[in-house]
């Protein structure tokens, strides 16, 4: 019984300490990370530098054999070149759409707030979903947007086979899906800039494009750098909408490099999980490199400001 009191008063003194009950009550998330996210990632290490397939044969050391061959794989360029392409086009349009609406839709007025929900509601749905009712929507022989267009003039457009329309497409596809993400978080910063800052401004007599560029954005920049950093992390890992909507197609032009790393891992023999690992761990620096990068840049910003 002493050594249980003892036992509780030690504790209770350690969590009187406001810094270390903290550690305390992050040490179940901790562990989810470490079990989740950290071992993953090393064991995908460990794994780049082996050459062996999913059934675990013919395990063998081959060095950086695996990177050498990136070098030399065209697919792997074309999939990087596509991921890029699909994220320089998305997480501008998606952003940039998501502040316009935000900034219509940030007064709490019942009709507004309804607006919220509204678009709000493709983001709750499942990718793989939306992606299959979009495909049904642009099909050129039953899909009702290819008829509509057929009604004004235009011939039955094929948009997920065309080698030019279909990335734009799912590119489209997938802003109208998860702006609303953004939108909620941008409304949330909208509604914590101080009214008075717009009042002292039009006292002055700055117009609402003044007030927007030299009040709204240079205090929205933290909640922008959020949005943008987000929405790259995701757009560089772009897999379900692809793979639901073109697999990869036509001519390889929406295939992207985690579409590749499941492709090469599971459906091209001799599924070599060493050299998928390896993609996969280029495509981590890559994106963490760019997410470091952007996120300073907005770090520089919000200081300046």
């Amino acid at each position: 019984m002493r050594q249980n009191r003892d036992f509780f008063r030690v504790l209770q003194r350690f969590l009187y300490k406001p810094e270390k009950a903290a550690y305390l009550f992050l040490l179940p998330a901790f562990v989810v990370f470490a079990i989740f996210v950290i071992m993953p990632l090393l064991s995908g290490l460990g794994i780049s530098f082996l050459n062996m397939d999913i059934f675990l044969n013919k395990i063998r050391f081959v060095g950086i054999e695996n990177f050498k061959e990136l070098l030399r794989d065209e697919r792997f360029w074309n999939s990087m070149k596509n991921t890029f392409y699909f994220a320089g086009m998305q997480v501008p349009l998606q952003v940039g759409l998501a502040l316009f609406v935000a900034a219509f839709v940030s007064k709490n007025t019942f009709f507004r707030k309804s607006l919220r929900s509204i678009f709000f509601i493709p983001v709750v749905c499942s990718m793989t979903s939306m992606g299959i009712l979009w495909s049904l929507l642009l099909d050129p022989v039953l899909g009702i947007y290819p008829y509509f267009l057929k009604l004004i003039g235009f011939s039955r457009v094929a948009f997920l086979k065309d080698p030019v329309l279909a990335m734009p497409t799912i590119v489209l596809m997938t802003t109208w899906k998860n702006f609303g993400f953004s939108m909620t978080i941008l409304v949330a910063g909208l509604q914590g800039v101080p009214e008075v800052y717009y009042e002292a401004a039009a006292i002055d007599g700055a117009n609402r494009w003044k007030q927007f560029r030299h009040i709204t954005l240079p205090l929205l920049i933290p909640t922008l750098s959020f949005c943008i950093v987000t929405n790259t992390i995701g757009s560089l890992q772009v897999f379900d909408q692809v793979f639901v909507m073109t697999q990869g197609g036509p001519l390889y032009r929406t295939e992207t490099a985690v579409m590749y790393i499941y492709y090469r891992g599971f459906q091209i023999p001799p599924f070599n999980l060493g050299y998928t690992s390896a993609i996969a761990i280029i495509l981590f620096i890559i994106i963490a490199t760019i997410s470091l990068l952007v996120y300073n840049f907005f770090l520089k910003r919000e200081t300046t400001y």
